[in-house]
């Protein structure tokens, strides 16, 4: 089971710091996210400092670029990566999609269907100068007297699929190279909730189960108590979500969730993070000593083939938030 990093920083300069540091320790992969920055620009800043991990965008949202641009970007990533990088991709959610971007979002799970259809077609046939022609409600593409005059360093990159619900984890299974966690989750989640459908979807199409990203927040202190309501935060804040409540219930913290959900609209962070108690926090991140983060990542052995680990965020001063990821890459090295 391969341990991963998605850092924080606070620039550029200190995520690549934070991956190279991570890639000496032992990580196997460096993933960055799409929100206060592009997924793409930081990690074409990470992959040319390292030379060993995996590069992945976890992820990039994949309705608001069209393939092309995301076949090209792919590409240059990977020739700088050296062949490292895993496109991570995910749909988002529909007010982004229209409201930010004024992107379509379409029905999300046929429309990243087409988009990863167009994006692997594209690597595939960029440098060869005939036609490309793909139909498609949402993702047509046409392409015609176009060659890009640079042999890829891979003609395959692999497509990871990032998602929350049953139907977009069927389609993560039937055509991804792998499938990509939310921030929170659990082992039995993952095993009794996800792996199903993942399965479902990767019998539907004759072939076995892609690569499981499991991803946690990850806060590895020896105040436990500390690591516990520095992780709080994070929970209450995606409790506030009310498209994830199924999974708070999974869990059986619906009641806390919608506590958290009650003190955002009145605008009480403190209440907030004091809705999440240490054993929701225990359910759903690896907080807590070193000793119990261990011991809650084994829990993954035999159903995730990787653990991204990241910081927390939420709710915290950025000298906390560099202290557990400093941590982080501490428990790296010696798990490594």
């Amino acid at each position: 089971m391969r341990l991963d990093l998605a850092p924080w920083g606070a620039s550029i300069a200190e995520l690549v710091a934070v991956s190279v540091a991570a890639e000496r320790a032992g990580a196997g992969g460096i993933w960055l996210p799409e929100l206060h920055r592009s997924a793409t620009v930081p990690l074409a800043a990470v992959a040319a400092a390292t030379s060993t991990v995996t590069v992945g965008t976890a992820i990039a949202l994949g309705f608001v670029r069209s393939p092309m641009i995301t076949a090209l970007e792919a590409l240059d990533l990977d020739e700088i990566a050296d062949g490292r990088l895993v496109l991570g991709l995910g749909s988002g959610v529909r007010r982004l999609n229209e409201s930010w971007h004024h992107a379509e979002f379409g029905r999300p799970v046929r429309h990243l269907r087409e988009a990863v259809a167009a994006v692997r077609t594209i690597v595939a046939h960029a440098d060869q100068g005939e036609p490309i022609e793909l139909d498609g409600a949402y993702e047509p593409v046409s392409i015609r007297h176009y060659r890009r005059p640079f042999p890829p360093r891979r003609r395959e990159i692999p497509i990871h699929i990032a998602s929350t619900g049953p139907l977009m984890t069927r389609l993560a299974g039937e055509i991804g190279d792998g499938w990509i966690a939310h921030e929170l989750g659990s082992p039995a989640y993952l095993r009794e909730v996800v792996l199903p459908e993942l399965d479902a979807g990767a019998r539907r199409a004759g072939r076995p189960r892609p690569q499981v990203v499991a991803s946690a927040c990850c806060v590895p202190h020896p105040d436990g108590a500390r690591a516990r309501r520095w992780a709080a935060g994070l929970v209450g804040f995606y409790a506030t979500v009310r498209t994830y409540e199924p999974f708070f219930d999974f869990h059986g913290f619906l009641d806390q969730a919608r506590a958290c959900q009650a003190a955002f609209r009145a605008g009480d962070a403190d209440a907030l993070v004091a809705a999440v108690p240490d054993a929701m926090v225990d359910a759903l991140t690896l907080a807590g000593t070193p000793a119990e983060v261990r011991e809650r990542l084994a829990a993954y052995r035999g159903s995730a083939d990787v653990i991204k680990l990241s910081p927390p965020v939420h709710y915290l001063s950025d000298d906390v938030t560099r202290n557990v990821q400093q941590e982080i890459i501490h428990m790296l090295g010696d798990i490594t």
